[in-house]
């Protein structure tokens, strides 16, 4: 029996939160894009969901982060709408790491199918910048 046999846990149409993070406090390279060999720089703050500047990050400027979170974002946001084109972006919710190293977005989509799901997912993990979906 494959995947596409076994009977869905999941009652459809339903909310359903995505978990996408992505690497944006360094330069992409092969080994950075991918999951890390060690967890991020620590848990999510909690009460840190705006993109505070950070004068230099490993050399790195506040603007080219701030230009990585941004291209991060908008990215998630096109694969999420072309998967759930009624996603309201303003429910979106953002996470920066304590380090500003890992961005965290959460996309709570109205999901309709199984299928629906296994592509969006996909496509998130075939995108460059994510380092996880959950």
């Amino acid at each position: 029996m494959n995947s596409s046999d076994e009977a869905s846990l999941i009652e459809y149409p339903c909310d359903f939160p995505i978990k996408i993070m992505g690497r944006v406090g360094r330069a992409p390279d092969s080994v950075a894009m991918k999951p890390p060999a060690t967890p991020p720089d620590g848990p999510l703050d909690p009460d840190d969901t705006t993109f505070a500047a950070v004068p230099v990050l490993g050399g790195v400027s506040a603007a080219v982060l701030e230009q990585r979170r941004q291209e991060f974002t908008q990215g998630v946001l096109t694969i999420v709408k072309r998967h759930a084109p009624d996603f309201d972006e303003a429910s979106l919710e953002a996470r920066i790491s304590r380090k500003n190293t890992y961005l965290s977005l959460t996309c709570t989509i109205r999901a309709v199918s199984r299928a629906q799901l296994d592509a969006l997912y996909q496509e998130l993990c075939d995108h460059p910048m994510v380092v996880m979906v959950l």
